[in-house]
């Protein structure tokens, strides 16, 4: 009788564990075309999705077709119409996750974008030396350079001021036409100092002019310094950067690391989707790591972790658990990044359709208000 039942059984049990083994082999197959948006070519976010596109063409004969565009909007509409599968996306990831800025609009709105990987890219404020700037607060009353219609910029700069206790108010804000005229005001003598990153072009241009190039440093002890600037932009973190214009070999500056590019993609993106596909990002690493100088920072380790613009997808959560790269601690980020996000979309379901008499000025301002008090809200 005993052996009947086995018999019976066994057959069932050996289906159905067969059946969950081709349902994984299935959920971690990498597809076998993608499209992807991206900065404009020739920018360091298209050179790398390029790089990690072949990557993954030459090890699993997937073809990426992808999108440039030299705006947030043009890179995040693709995205959010389902007409892309993931985005290589800026600051413009944070933006929309809080509706900030040109999402301030009423077509536009806080979105449920998730987080797949994000390169840390570092930045700080740079300064032409003879302007005696050697600390944030020293920036008090000098000439800051700014770019027209780009906040990505211009609010890194509002929280690197914050840092040293400072607000736009305490210096003499310069606003430029374009980025490149910005990142040159300082070797001409327009301007003292702005906040970018370190291989701009145009700065190994001021390292070598009379002024000279200074690196201001954001020290990763200075907890009061940091507890002011995530307030502003609850983004980046410490990181000690050594390639930089002006920097000799074996010198290192201690900046700030946001993300960029942020691979991203919407909330609703199948886990098992996004777990193959970070698994597959992982498993090129060595392929594509020495395309650009900055694409070792791809790897899981600095690349997995928070803080990002958006929360991480619980897919990529799922991978960078099995590879021992998050913690309790990152989950504690994630949730509350969640929190803030959920937050804001419900208050923008109520604000959207009380204020839809508005001005787009009156709209925008009356929304940036309501945004700042429910972050307030939320608490630490």
């Amino acid at each position: 009788m005993h052996f009947t039942i086995t018999k019976l059984v066994r057959p069932a049990a050996m289906a159905g564990a067969l059946a969950l083994l081709a349902g994984a082999a299935v959920a971690q197959e990498l597809p076998k075309t993608m499209i992807w948006t991206s900065y404009d070519v020739g920018s360091a976010g298209y050179a790398e999705a390029s790089a990690i596109a072949d990557a993954l063409g030459q090890k699993f004969g997937t073809k990426v077709r992808i999108l440039p565009s030299g705006s947030g909007i043009g890179r995040l509409q693709p995205l959010l119409m389902g007409k892309a599968d993931y985005g290589y996306l800026a600051t413009e990831t944070f933006f929309i996750s809080d509706g900030a800025y040109d999402f301030a609009a009423p077509q536009w709105g806080p979105k449920n974008l998730r987080a797949v990987l994000g390169r840390p890219a570092s930045i700080s404020m740079v300064t032409a030396k003879d302007a005696n700037i050697r600390t944030v607060a020293d920036a008090k009353g000098k000439r800051m350079a700014l770019v027209a219609g780009n906040p990505s910029v211009n609010v890194k700069c509002e929280a690197i001021l914050a840092f040293g206790g400072l607000t736009v108010k305490d210096v003499d804000p310069i606003t430029f036409p374009t980025y490149s005229a910005a990142m040159s005001s300082m070797t001409k003598n327009q301007a003292d100092f702005t906040c970018t990153t370190p291989t701009t072009s145009q700065l190994y241009e001021l390292a070598e002019s009379p002024r000279g190039i200074y690196w201001v440093p954001l020290p990763a002890d200075n907890k009061k310094g940091w507890a002011a600037l995530e307030k502003v932009l609850p983004i980046m973190k410490p990181f000690n950067e050594d390639i930089a214009a002006g920097l000799k070999k074996g010198e290192s500056v201690p900046m700030a690391a946001y993300r960029y590019p942020v691979i991203a993609t919407t909330a609703d993106k199948s886990d098992d989707e996004v777990y193959a596909f970070i698994k597959a990002l992982d498993e090129t690493y060595d392929m594509y790591k020495d395309g650009t100088a900055t694409m070792k920072r791809w790897k899981i380790q600095e690349a997995g972790e928070p803080p990002i613009d958006v929360p991480f997808h619980p897919g990529a959560i799922r991978y960078l658990k099995e590879k021992g790269v998050w913690t309790a601690e990152d989950d504690a980020w994630n949730n509350k990044r969640i929190k803030r996000l959920d937050a804001l979309m419900a208050a923008w379901k109520e604000f959207a359709p009380a204020h839809k008499g508005d001005s787009k000025e009156d709209f925008e301002k009356a929304w940036m208000a309501k945004r700042q008090e429910v972050v307030a809200g939320l608490g630490d």
